[in-house]
């Protein structure tokens, strides 16, 4: 069972994430192209395979044959437990076939290390792609006289055809007898003769005590280790006491403990001698302990990678990075929460490949139904990747206009100037015209100026010299793009067009930039020529028959 918690965990991750998506992958390639010709095909070969009659004792497979000798040893029921071994070496006889299935239970109560039992295969055929002959399967180690040996199954044939799978002979010329066998376990010295001899589950009550008391024992021991390397760490890196580098420490802290407790609780338990049938119950338990663990301490150091990440573009008002760290954050969480779930049924014993190749055929529909998500999440895509916007811009979509806050897998939000949330999907947002005002480096400055129909040439002449000078005497006045000239002689008014561009991208700033120009040239006006024009009616009124007329004038 440690062999799971080390060598044996990262292959067979490795192999599960092949095994798992290699099958999605044809599905969604190959299904599609498949015609009835293909599928009556396939029906023909599929009837051809030979079909063997059911195994009694269920040692078609590996996985069954492991599960029947357990539930043999557990039921003390030895004879039957024999049957489920390969007793044909020289030395082996189906008469002494118990008592080597009892000396084979007693070597794996106190010197084995098993596979659980969702991770040995449930395959007629066994692991073709462990580096064994066909017909072996290794399902762990044992310990014989200081010399470690593997524990082999070997498929032969069935009286009535088919594989069936036993311990190999190989193996069980190596298990001792009673006579060479190891003493008493440590938890045998110490139980009292009650607990050894009320059983449940097949196994001595003080043995399932012991277990619990092993595992309390364990997070205790892997809780003070832990602390104590924390803290020897503090003491002597006097760095890690800054907020960053502490928050990598107890990124690592949780996850480690948990890992260092399960693998501490299969060491003590085999150290104890606590029974193999129960450690077999307790392995898939252990093992998601572990998976647990590493995925825990995957997810903590995404948050402690980002949070850093994220304060560094902070003090560099890097807006574009902010919004790229929050999603790659939420979409590798997501991704960590379902190759999490995926393992983590798989090590149950439940056969995930199947149930993605269901999925893979009723996704198909589904995607007929998701389109809006696939959309939005490929418009969130286009928004990381082309950035015409991030976090913190004040920006206007359609219709919406605001301060953008987050740029989400599915939707953006927009902080309005009436402080209220807009919402707008992914897919939308990105398909709209974008007007983001947070990349302006400059602000137009362009009023047009209406003078009185009674101002004077010359006095024009005034009032166009006063404010060009005015708009080349201001320091933020882009000098280059500045011009005032006299556009048009309106039918109200005399019309004096000013353009140029104010020399900043602060808003606030822009504003009192353009209120002190407005100011001065509103006295350039009244002071160098005979003021603004009002828009104004005027009126004709012819009075009597003499042809006397009278004018007068409305405003509106």
């Amino acid at each position: 069972m440690s062999s799971a918690l080390s060598s044996c965990l990262p292959f067979h991750v490795l192999r599960s994430v092949f095994r798992l998506l290699l099958p999605a992958a044809v599905l969604f390639f190959v299904l599609p192209a498949a015609s009835s010709g293909q599928e009556a095909e396939q029906d023909t070969i599929a009837s051809a395979l030979p079909a063997w009659p059911e195994d009694s004792l269920g040692r078609r497979t590996p996985r069954g044959t492991i599960t029947g000798f357990i539930g043999a040893v557990a039921d003390e029921d030895y004879t039957k437990a024999a049957f489920y071994l390969n007793l044909t070496s020289p030395s082996g006889t189906q008469g002494n076939g118990a008592a080597a299935a009892q000396a084979l239970q007693r070597l794996l109560d106190q010197h084995s290390r098993t596979l659980p039992r969702s991770w040995i295969s449930d395959s007629p055929d066994g692991e073709l792609e462990d580096e064994l002959p066909p017909n072996l399967e290794r399902v762990g180690t044992a310990t014989v006289n200081g010399e470690e040996i593997d524990l082999l199954l070997e498929k032969t044939e069935g009286p009535t055809g088919g594989p069936i799978w036993l311990f190999a002979a190989e193996t069980i010329v190596r298990v001792p007898l009673q006579a060479d066998a190891p003493s008493a376990t440590v938890l045998e010295k110490t139980l009292p003769d009650v607990l050894e001899e009320n059983r449940w589950g097949g196994v001595p009550v003080g043995h399932w005590l012991g277990m619990l008391l092993v595992a309390v024992v364990a997070y205790l021991l892997a809780w003070g280790l832990i602390a104590a390397l924390t803290y020897l760490v503090h003491y002597v890196w006097r760095k890690t006491r800054d907020e960053p580098t502490y928050g990598f420490i107890r990124a690592f802290s949780l996850p480690i403990r948990l890992y260092l407790a399960a693998w501490l609780l299969v060491i003590l338990s085999q150290r104890l001698g606590i029974s193999f049938v129960l450690r077999q119950r307790f392995s898939e338990l252990t093992i998601i302990v572990g998976l647990l663990a590493v995925l825990l301490l995957l997810w903590r150091l995404v948050d402690a990678v980002t949070n850093f990440s994220q304060r560094r573009l902070v003090q560099r008002h890097n807006m574009a990075g902010i919004s790229i760290v929050l999603f790659l954050r939420r979409g590798v969480k997501v991704a960590l929460l379902v190759f999490g779930i995926i393992f983590i049924l798989d090590t149950l014993g439940f056969d995930v490949t199947t149930g993605l190749a269901a999925l893979g055929i009723g996704g198909i529909a589904l995607a007929l139904g998701a389109q809006k998500t696939v959309e939005n999440f490929v418009g969130s895509v286009t928004l990381i990747a082309d950035q015409p916007i991030r976090v913190g811009d004040f920006c206007k979509v359609g219709d919406a206009s605001g301060t953008v806050e987050q740029i989400g897998m599915r939707s953006t939000r927009l902080r309005t100037s009436e402080r209220t949330v807009v919402t707008i999907p992914n897919g939308d947002f990105s398909s709209q015209r974008i007007e983001n005002f947070a990349h302006r480096d400059r602000f137009l400055f362009g009023p047009v100026l209406r003078l009185r129909y009674d101002t004077s040439p010359a006095q024009v002449q005034a009032v166009l010299s006063s404010l060009r000078q005015i708009l080349a005497q201001h320091p933020k006045v882009d000098q280059g793009s500045a011009r005032v000239r006299l556009t048009e002689i309106a039918s109200d008014a005399l019309k004096v067009e000013l353009f140029s561009y104010i020399l900043t991208s602060d808003f606030n700033e822009q504003l009192e930039i353009k209120e002190a120009l407005l100011l001065q040239m509103m006295e350039a006006v009244n002071t160098k020529g005979k003021g603004f024009a009002l828009p104004v009616q005027q009126l004709l009124v012819s009075g009597d028959s003499q042809g006397n007329e009278k004018t007068g004038k409305e405003e509106p």
